[in-house]
């Protein structure tokens, strides 16, 4: 027997999912790393590493900048979570705050800091919110299709040429002769209206 009962299987499935779209909302991903980037930068400036009866003090002068660092970073990265608009200035001012870090707080945190920051503020300028028109008719028109107009109308069926008696097509025009729209496949034929042009959008 297990001890998880049904209930609770659903209800962590349904808080996953919303999760998940709530995730989906947001620039997720590059809020953790500005946050996780902000821990090392802050950290190692007051760290001490004990080797043996060794203590040794990576402190520097700059202490006091690096905690600011570090606290600013962690700040961005929550708010790009909550406050998604902010996310170009959040994102400009994690890398601007990333390379500060490089020669106020031990190389960035050791690099560690400097990357994670590098990183979340590269993604945090580049996110842009998801068209939920797109998102919703992907889930109800099925996987693997192409947008509407992406692909021409199909032609009307004509009806096939019967072969002559002896093998040969009877001399009519071959199938690709008759309708060359059928095998075009770069969706530019002036049949769907593009005209021979390609749309950037």
């Amino acid at each position: 027997m297990s001890a998880e009962t049904p209930a609770a299987s659903g209800q962590f499935v349904r808080r996953r999912q919303q999760f998940r779209a709530w995730r989906g909302t947001r620039p997720f991903w590059a809020g953790l790393f500005v946050a996780l980037a902000g821990l090392p930068i802050a950290y190692f400036p007051y760290a001490h590493l004990q080797i043996g009866h060794l203590t040794l003090a990576m402190a520097t002068t700059a202490g006091a900048g690096s905690l600011i660092i570090g606290v600013l970073l962690v700040v961005l990265g929550i708010s790009l979570w909550f406050q998604k608009h902010v996310q170009v200035f959040a994102g400009v001012a994690a890398i601007l705050l990333a390379l500060v870090s490089l020669p106020v707080s031990n190389l960035g945190g050791f690099l560690f800091g400097f990357l994670l920051a590098l990183i979340g503020g590269a993604m945090a300028v580049s996110w842009a919110p998801g068209d939920p028109s797109r998102e919703t008719g992907r889930d109800a028109g099925g996987e693997g299709h192409a947008p509407q107009g992406a692909l021409p109308a199909p032609a009307a069926v004509r009806d096939p040429v019967p072969p002559a008696e002896d093998g040969t097509d009877g001399g009519g025009p071959s199938r690709a002769v008759e309708a060359p729209e059928d095998n075009d496949l770069s969706g530019t034929s002036p049949a769907n209206g593009a005209n021979g042009r390609h749309s950037a959008g």
